[in-house]
Protein backbone atom coordinates (compact mmCIF):
# COMPACT_ATOMS: atom_id res chain seq x y z
CA UNK A 1 0.00 0.00 0.00
CA UNK A 2 1.29 3.42 -0.79
CA UNK A 3 -0.03 6.44 1.02
CA UNK A 4 0.27 10.48 0.39
CA UNK A 5 -0.42 12.97 2.66
CA UNK A 6 -1.02 16.32 1.75
CA UNK A 7 -1.42 18.38 4.64
CA UNK A 8 -4.38 21.23 4.42
CA UNK A 9 -1.43 23.88 4.77
CA UNK A 10 0.29 22.43 2.00
CA UNK A 11 -2.80 23.25 -0.49
CA UNK A 12 -2.88 26.71 -2.58
CA UNK A 13 -4.83 29.52 -1.24
CA UNK A 14 -6.58 32.87 -2.32
CA UNK A 15 -8.58 35.21 -0.67
CA UNK A 16 -10.59 37.73 -2.44
CA UNK A 17 -12.59 39.03 0.16
CA UNK A 18 -15.66 37.83 -1.37
CA UNK A 19 -14.39 34.18 -1.68
CA UNK A 20 -11.87 32.26 0.61
CA UNK A 21 -10.69 28.92 -1.82
CA UNK A 22 -8.46 26.56 -0.31
CA UNK A 23 -6.83 24.28 -3.58
CA UNK A 24 -5.91 20.64 -3.51
CA UNK A 25 -4.68 21.04 -7.32
CA UNK A 26 -3.60 23.08 -9.68
CA UNK A 27 -6.30 25.96 -10.17
CA UNK A 28 -6.77 28.93 -11.23
CA UNK A 29 -3.61 31.06 -9.91
CA UNK A 30 -2.36 28.27 -7.96
CA UNK A 31 0.21 25.94 -10.29
CA UNK A 32 2.45 23.56 -8.67
CA UNK A 33 3.52 20.51 -11.15
CA UNK A 34 3.08 18.07 -8.40
CA UNK A 35 -0.52 18.52 -8.00
CA UNK A 36 -2.20 18.58 -10.91
CA UNK A 37 -5.06 15.76 -10.49
CA UNK A 38 -5.28 12.23 -8.54
CA UNK A 39 -6.11 9.90 -11.20
CA UNK A 40 -9.22 11.04 -13.02
CA UNK A 41 -9.95 13.52 -9.94
CA UNK A 42 -8.90 17.16 -11.53
CA UNK A 43 -9.80 19.57 -8.74
CA UNK A 44 -11.40 19.23 -5.04
CA UNK A 45 -11.68 23.20 -3.78
CA UNK A 46 -12.67 23.97 -0.15
CA UNK A 47 -14.73 27.39 -0.77
CA UNK A 48 -15.51 29.90 1.90
CA UNK A 49 -18.07 32.13 0.22
CA UNK A 50 -19.52 35.65 1.72
CA UNK A 51 -23.18 36.44 2.01
CA UNK A 52 -25.02 37.11 -1.71
CA UNK A 53 -21.88 36.62 -3.15
CA UNK A 54 -20.95 34.07 -5.52
CA UNK A 55 -19.83 32.94 -9.07
CA UNK A 56 -22.46 34.43 -11.68
CA UNK A 57 -22.81 32.91 -14.68
CA UNK A 58 -19.82 30.89 -16.75
CA UNK A 59 -19.33 28.26 -19.08
CA UNK A 60 -18.11 24.50 -18.44
CA UNK A 61 -17.69 21.62 -21.23
CA UNK A 62 -16.68 17.91 -20.66
CA UNK A 63 -16.17 17.80 -16.67
CA UNK A 64 -18.48 16.05 -13.97
CA UNK A 65 -18.81 18.68 -11.32
CA UNK A 66 -20.08 17.65 -7.76
CA UNK A 67 -20.61 20.14 -5.31
CA UNK A 68 -20.92 19.45 -1.13
CA UNK A 69 -22.16 22.34 0.64
CA UNK A 70 -21.05 21.91 4.50
CA UNK A 71 -22.86 25.15 5.95
CA UNK A 72 -25.20 27.63 4.98
CA UNK A 73 -26.99 27.43 1.73
CA UNK A 74 -25.86 27.24 -2.09
CA UNK A 75 -28.48 28.72 -4.93
CA UNK A 76 -28.13 27.44 -8.25
CA UNK A 77 -29.34 28.45 -11.83
CA UNK A 78 -28.20 27.13 -15.07
CA UNK A 79 -29.04 27.26 -19.10
CA UNK A 80 -31.26 23.94 -18.84
CA UNK A 81 -33.63 25.79 -17.34
CA UNK A 82 -32.91 25.31 -13.85
CA UNK A 83 -33.88 28.65 -12.14
CA UNK A 84 -32.43 29.16 -8.53
CA UNK A 85 -32.45 26.10 -6.92
CA UNK A 86 -31.05 25.44 -3.16
CA UNK A 87 -28.95 23.05 -1.68
CA UNK A 88 -28.22 22.36 1.77
CA UNK A 89 -25.76 20.92 3.40
CA UNK A 90 -26.62 17.03 3.14
CA UNK A 91 -27.21 17.44 -0.03
CA UNK A 92 -25.31 17.32 -3.08
CA UNK A 93 -25.56 18.65 -6.40
CA UNK A 94 -24.00 17.18 -9.74
CA UNK A 95 -23.43 18.46 -13.36
CA UNK A 96 -22.73 16.63 -16.46
CA UNK A 97 -21.07 19.54 -18.84
CA UNK A 98 -21.04 17.54 -21.50
CA UNK A 99 -21.31 19.30 -24.96
CA UNK A 100 -21.83 22.64 -22.96
CA UNK A 101 -23.42 24.14 -19.92
CA UNK A 102 -23.43 27.52 -18.32
CA UNK A 103 -24.41 27.90 -14.68
CA UNK A 104 -24.34 30.41 -11.60
CA UNK A 105 -23.50 29.33 -8.09
CA UNK A 106 -24.42 32.55 -5.13
CA UNK A 107 -24.36 31.72 -1.46
CA UNK A 108 -28.10 31.70 -0.54
CA UNK A 109 -28.34 33.58 2.27
CA UNK A 110 -27.91 37.92 3.20
CA UNK A 111 -26.07 36.83 6.50
CA UNK A 112 -24.60 33.67 6.46
CA UNK A 113 -21.37 32.26 5.18
CA UNK A 114 -21.20 29.30 2.71
CA UNK A 115 -18.66 26.53 2.85
CA UNK A 116 -18.56 24.10 0.18
CA UNK A 117 -15.84 21.58 -1.33
CA UNK A 118 -16.61 21.67 -5.21
CA UNK A 119 -15.33 18.55 -6.87
CA UNK A 120 -14.32 18.15 -10.54
CA UNK A 121 -13.67 14.66 -12.53
CA UNK A 122 -12.57 14.09 -15.82
CA UNK A 123 -15.47 11.89 -17.67
CA UNK A 124 -14.83 9.12 -19.50
CA UNK A 125 -16.56 10.37 -22.61
CA UNK A 126 -16.64 13.17 -23.89
CA UNK A 127 -20.17 15.11 -25.62
CA UNK A 128 -22.96 14.15 -23.39
CA UNK A 129 -25.88 15.80 -23.21
CA UNK A 130 -25.82 17.79 -20.43
CA UNK A 131 -27.68 17.12 -17.40
CA UNK A 132 -28.70 18.17 -13.69
CA UNK A 133 -29.30 16.58 -10.33
CA UNK A 134 -29.29 17.05 -6.68
CA UNK A 135 -30.41 14.67 -3.75
CA UNK A 136 -30.81 14.74 0.16
CA UNK A 137 -28.78 12.63 1.89
CA UNK A 138 -29.65 11.37 5.85
CA UNK A 139 -26.55 11.97 8.10
CA UNK A 140 -27.48 9.21 10.41
CA UNK A 141 -26.62 6.66 7.40
CA UNK A 142 -22.98 7.62 7.60
CA UNK A 143 -22.87 7.08 11.39
CA UNK A 144 -19.73 4.93 11.03
CA UNK A 145 -20.51 2.82 8.23
CA UNK A 146 -20.25 4.15 4.14
CA UNK A 147 -22.78 6.07 2.89
CA UNK A 148 -22.57 6.48 -1.31
CA UNK A 149 -23.04 10.09 -2.41
CA UNK A 150 -22.06 9.48 -6.10
CA UNK A 151 -21.36 6.96 -8.66
CA UNK A 152 -20.53 5.38 -12.05
CA UNK A 153 -23.77 6.04 -14.02
CA UNK A 154 -23.35 2.33 -15.04
CA UNK A 155 -23.30 1.09 -11.72
CA UNK A 156 -25.87 -1.13 -10.11
CA UNK A 157 -25.77 1.41 -7.53
CA UNK A 158 -28.82 2.21 -6.53
CA UNK A 159 -28.45 5.22 -4.56
CA UNK A 160 -26.98 8.26 -5.03
CA UNK A 161 -26.28 10.59 -7.71
CA UNK A 162 -25.05 9.29 -11.10
CA UNK A 163 -21.61 10.24 -13.12
CA UNK A 164 -20.08 9.51 -16.49
CA UNK A 165 -16.74 7.98 -14.67
CA UNK A 166 -16.26 4.90 -13.07
CA UNK A 167 -15.90 6.47 -9.72
CA UNK A 168 -17.61 6.57 -6.30
CA UNK A 169 -17.72 9.23 -3.34
CA UNK A 170 -18.72 8.55 -0.50
CA UNK A 171 -18.79 10.03 3.33
CA UNK A 172 -18.46 8.57 6.31
CA UNK A 173 -18.96 10.10 10.04
CA UNK A 174 -16.82 8.09 12.15
CA UNK A 175 -17.48 8.34 16.33
CA UNK A 176 -13.76 8.64 18.78
CA UNK A 177 -12.29 5.15 18.29
CA UNK A 178 -13.78 3.35 15.32
CA UNK A 179 -12.02 1.09 13.03
CA UNK A 180 -13.42 1.20 9.18
CA UNK A 181 -12.02 -0.73 6.50
CA UNK A 182 -12.84 0.56 2.97
CA UNK A 183 -12.92 -1.91 0.08
CA UNK A 184 -11.69 -1.00 -3.44
CA UNK A 185 -12.87 -2.24 -6.59
CA UNK A 186 -9.42 -3.44 -7.56
CA UNK A 187 -5.78 -1.88 -7.35
CA UNK A 188 -6.43 0.19 -10.58
CA UNK A 189 -8.39 2.69 -8.54
CA UNK A 190 -6.96 4.78 -5.58
CA UNK A 191 -9.15 6.67 -2.93
CA UNK A 192 -8.95 10.62 -2.09
CA UNK A 193 -9.35 11.14 0.80
CA UNK A 194 -10.27 14.06 2.60
CA UNK A 195 -10.46 14.55 6.46
CA UNK A 196 -12.81 17.11 6.89
CA UNK A 197 -12.81 17.54 10.29
CA UNK A 198 -11.51 15.34 13.87
CA UNK A 199 -8.48 13.26 14.09
CA UNK A 200 -7.83 10.10 11.84
CA UNK A 201 -5.23 7.33 11.50
CA UNK A 202 -4.17 5.20 8.34
CA UNK A 203 -1.53 2.93 8.36
CA UNK A 204 1.62 5.55 9.91
CA UNK A 205 -0.14 8.51 8.66
CA UNK A 206 -2.25 11.06 11.02
CA UNK A 207 -4.70 13.44 9.63
CA UNK A 208 -6.14 16.28 11.19
CA UNK A 209 -8.78 18.62 9.77
CA UNK A 210 -8.46 19.40 5.92
CA UNK A 211 -5.42 17.14 5.76
CA UNK A 212 -5.87 14.83 2.67
CA UNK A 213 -4.24 11.42 1.69
CA UNK A 214 -4.07 9.61 -1.67
CA UNK A 215 -4.27 5.58 -1.23
CA UNK A 216 -2.83 3.43 -3.75
CA UNK A 217 -2.00 0.21 -4.59
CA UNK A 218 -4.18 -1.72 -2.10
CA UNK A 219 -7.98 -3.01 -2.64
CA UNK A 220 -8.57 -2.32 1.16
CA UNK A 221 -7.45 0.02 4.28
CA UNK A 222 -8.24 0.65 7.67
CA UNK A 223 -9.23 4.36 9.18
CA UNK A 224 -9.30 4.67 12.67
CA UNK A 225 -10.76 7.25 14.25
CA UNK A 226 -8.82 9.12 17.25
CA UNK A 227 -11.98 11.60 17.77
CA UNK A 228 -15.29 12.11 16.56
CA UNK A 229 -14.48 12.71 12.73
CA UNK A 230 -15.97 13.20 9.57
CA UNK A 231 -14.38 12.18 6.05
CA UNK A 232 -14.96 12.42 2.26
CA UNK A 233 -13.85 9.45 0.42
CA UNK A 234 -13.11 9.68 -3.69
CA UNK A 235 -12.47 6.55 -5.31
CA UNK A 236 -11.33 7.14 -8.84
CA UNK A 237 -9.61 4.93 -11.92
CA UNK A 238 -6.17 6.20 -11.43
Amino acid sequence: MNLKKYPASSRGFVNHGWLQANYSFSFANFYNPERMHFGMLRVLNDDLIAPSMGFSTHPHQNMEIITVPLSGVLKHKDSMSNEWLYVKPNEVQVMSAGTGISHSEMNGSKDDYLSLFQIWIIPEAEGVQPRYNQQAFNPEERKNKLQTLVSYIHDEETNGLKIHQDARLSRIDLDKNQDFTYKLKSEKYGVYLMNISGKVSIGNEKLDTRDALGVLGTTEFTIKSEEVSELLLIEIPL
